[in-house]
């Protein structure tokens, strides 16, 4: 990859960093972690327990995919530091720039991310 498109692909990737740490600032109230303003939220409620637990469950569900996906830019940032950004990183291919484009923090072309995702399920 060359250093213009690299350039473009890291403005990019901090741009939605960037983005989504303001999205988790404004959900949050601020600075404060998820599990501690689930924790305020809770500590006072008349729900019954079975709405409580369901709130709870989705709050940490959200809190546990936006942390999956700060990680991902990161490792892709940390992929274009170090000269790997644009190649799967299990089997090397060239990861289509279509692909980066739509989702730039892409680690895997599409047919190891494919796979990747069966094996998970």
């Amino acid at each position: 990859m060359d250093a213009q498109h690299a350039t473009a692909f890291k403005q990019k990737l901090e741009h939605q960093r960037a983005e989504l740490l303001a999205q988790i600032a404004q959900q949050r109230g601020g600075k404060t972690s998820r599990v501690e303003v689930a924790a305020e939220h809770f500590a006072h409620n008349e729900d019954s327990d079975a709405q409580v637990n369901t709130a709870r469950d989705l709050e940490f569900a959200i809190n546990e995919h936006e942390t999956a996906e700060l990680a991902a830019i990161d490792e892709a940032l940390a992929r274009l530091s170090a000269g790997t950004y644009g190649h799967c990183i299990d089997c090397d291919a060239t990861i289509p720039a279509a692909r980066l484009n739509a989702a730039p923090e892409a680690a895997r072309c599409i047919g190891c991310q494919e796979k990747a995702e069966h094996n998970h399920h």
